[in-house]
């Protein structure tokens, strides 16, 4: 089988199993990774690499591990087998034990047909399409390898997840935590195993539901972002009287937060309360938030002595800009949250749990009630639409909106007083996407309905 050109994406490799990628794809990536650090490794061309591998739980990922370590070891590097795990745990074990990089199989929140991979350099640095993908791309279309003639070593290596665990409660004060009641559901994924590993050091009554692992995911899909993936933990936060619930992606490197009603926390407020708590830790640091709006991170990050700043979208791109722009915390609008440790920049989702249930144990109001103050604005939500020419479409914006403070980091971003809007081009599709955020309802309305007659011009 082929593998198909349009697997290799701008954050990852992705693709449906033995349709777009398959064992051999893997086998030729473990060849192709290792040309690439060879040649980020000039000065050290004989080093003998060692890199972290891992794998999610879906049905392909066993035989894909298999091959990529097969791949690696035939390019003359050790690899070290984590195991089962979360992308969290991957990235603590490149960067906590100083491995020369890694590569994690899986799909992420995609359905269960699909698979592929995620890829670090050392201290768990993301390869990217401009920093990596591309390269492994054309080695791997090309399959032109030389096999080395001294074969790395296979090592295993057990309790990462508890190392883990250990390093990320460092961050918090599990005596100041109440014993909540939290309803937690990581849909059958990995997310679960840090999520039990975490609580059992927490005074909280913990209801698992969806906890068993399951690559064909029975409940749901394992992606947060789509509404009817949230009903079943909607429901069982009702149902047991719970004061929150957390729900994770399909590797775990995405969290989200239900309140005490049962509704979704919007993500710019839990961003916003993270990037308070982190300026304690550090205060006046940077604090990262992406294009799409969110108005409530910049107006928290500035009451708390921060200096904010924004970042494109896509957790390479974030973690490549924090290390670039020594950014403490950055938050993404979709539930990727990063910390810029001694060790590395990456996910942290344990920590950002310890912090938000420290931070709702010190008032004595419900969950509910403590971010009700922060729902100042209202959001018209991610609208997607077909365009024939993007350029055209940012040209006409930004000539409508000149009298706006004009943003082009990623797409283009338009901040006037009352409102504010964000629109970017997919990198695979003729589509755009608008986010817009106002003062009030009707103003968000309005100005919603007024950017999309532009687009769809």
């Amino acid at each position: 089988m082929l593998t198909n050109p349009s697997i290799f994406k701008a954050y990852d490799i992705r693709g449906i199993y033995q349709k777009d990628l398959d064992k051999n794809t893997a086998y030729k990536l473990g060849l192709a990774y290792i040309e690439l650090r060879q040649q980020d490794l000039k000065n050290k061309k004989n080093k003998k690499l060692n890199i972290v591998v891992a794998a999610d739980m879906r049905i392909s990922s066993p035989i894909l591990k298999r091959y990529l370590i097969k791949g690696l070891l035939d390019a003359g590097a050790n690899v070290i087998d984590i195991g089962l795990a979360a992308t969290p745990t991957f990235y603590f074990a490149v960067a906590k034990y100083k491995y020369d990089g890694g590569i994690m199989v899986s799909a992420s929140h995609n359905p269960k047909e699909w698979n592929g991979f995620k890829i670090t350099r050392e201290k768990a640095i993301p390869v990217s399409g401009e920093t990596g993908i591309n390269f492994l791309k054309e080695k791997i279309l090309e399959d032109n390898f030389k096999i080395s003639t001294k074969k790395g070593k296979l090592i295993k290596k057990k309790n990462v997840l508890l190392d883990q665990i250990k390093y990320d409660l460092k961050f918090g004060k599990i005596k100041k935590i109440k014993p909540f009641t939290v309803v937690a559901d990581p849909a059958n994924a990995v997310g679960g195993l840090y999520l039990k590993e975490l609580t059992k050091h927490l005074p909280i009554k913990l209801k698992k539901i969806n906890f068993k692992l399951d690559g064909t995911f029975p409940a749901h899909e394992a992606d947060p972002l789509k509404e009817e993936n949230l009903k079943q933990i909607k429901k069982e936060v009702i149902k047991n009287k719970a004061d929150l619930g957390i729900t994770t992606d399909g590797d775990g490197d995405r969290i989200f937060f239900i309140d005490n009603n049962g509704e979704l926390i919007d993500q710019a407020i839990i961003r916003g309360l993270l990037s308070k708590l982190f300026l304690k830790d550090k205060p006046k640091s940077k604090i990262g938030f992406d294009v799409r709006p969110g108005k409530i991170t910049e107006d928290l990050i500035l009451e708390n002595g921060g200096k904010p700043i924004k970042t494109r979208v896509g957790h390479s791109l974030i973690k490549e800009q924090m290390l670039k722009e020594n950014i403490y915390f950055s938050g993404e609008s979709s539930g990727h949250f990063f910390l810029n440790m001694e060790i590395g920049c990456f996910e942290v989702p344990c920590i950002v749990v310890l912090k938000l249930l420290e931070e709702f144990s010190s008032s004595n109001l419900k969950i509910s009630e403590q971010i009700f103050p922060l729902k100042k604005y209202f959001h018209s939500g991610e609208i997607n639409n077909n365009v024939d020419d993007k350029e055209k479409v940012f040209k006409e914006i930004e000539n409508k909106y000149k009298h706006g403070k004009i943003n082009k980091l990623d797409g283009i971003t338009v901040e006037l007083p009352d409102f504010w809007f964000n629109v970017r081009g997919s990198n695979t599709e003729n589509k755009m996407r608008l986010n817009l955020e106002a003062t009030n309802k009707k103003t968000m309305e309005e100005k919603t309905a007024e950017v999309l007659k532009i687009i769809k011009k």
